[in-house]
């Protein structure tokens, strides 16, 4: 189980290693780009019922710890659902109590741009 520390918080936000993995690579693509966005999710079991919701943006920081030394696999299409419902107006919200799906197919790096649309048009 990972840790999300956020802000000056001495406590973390428990997430399973493989979720949090995600959620970093999300959260650092979009937050290098400015692009604030809200994370909810539902307490856990033994927790007081609810739910949270923090907002993300540049100027707070975070702070990622895993259980594994070991780097996640990432699976493209879950990230890019997760993008789309960060950059929607209810935000992105997670369920904790389960992990993320096997890795379809590990992402390696970032893919780059060669030329503009206007510029293939």
């Amino acid at each position: 189980m990972g840790h999300l520390f956020y802000g000056n918080a001495s406590e973390s936000i428990e997430i399973p290693d493989r979720l949090l993995a995600h959620l970093k690579v999300l959260a650092a693509t979009k937050l290098r780009r400015s692009e604030s966005f809200t994370l909810t999710w539902k307490h856990a079991a033994g927790e007081a019922s609810g739910r949270s919701t923090i907002w993300m943006q540049p100027s707070i920081p975070l702070r990622f710890v895993f259980d594994s030394a070991e780097s996640e696999k990432l699976d493209s299409a879950l990230l890019t659902e997760m993008a789309k419902a960060a950059s929607s107006s209810a935000g992105l919200v997670v369920d904790l109590d389960e992990t993320a799906p096997a890795a379809a197919a590990p992402v390696t790096a970032p893919v780059r741009a060669t030329r503009t649309l206007a510029a293939a048009a």
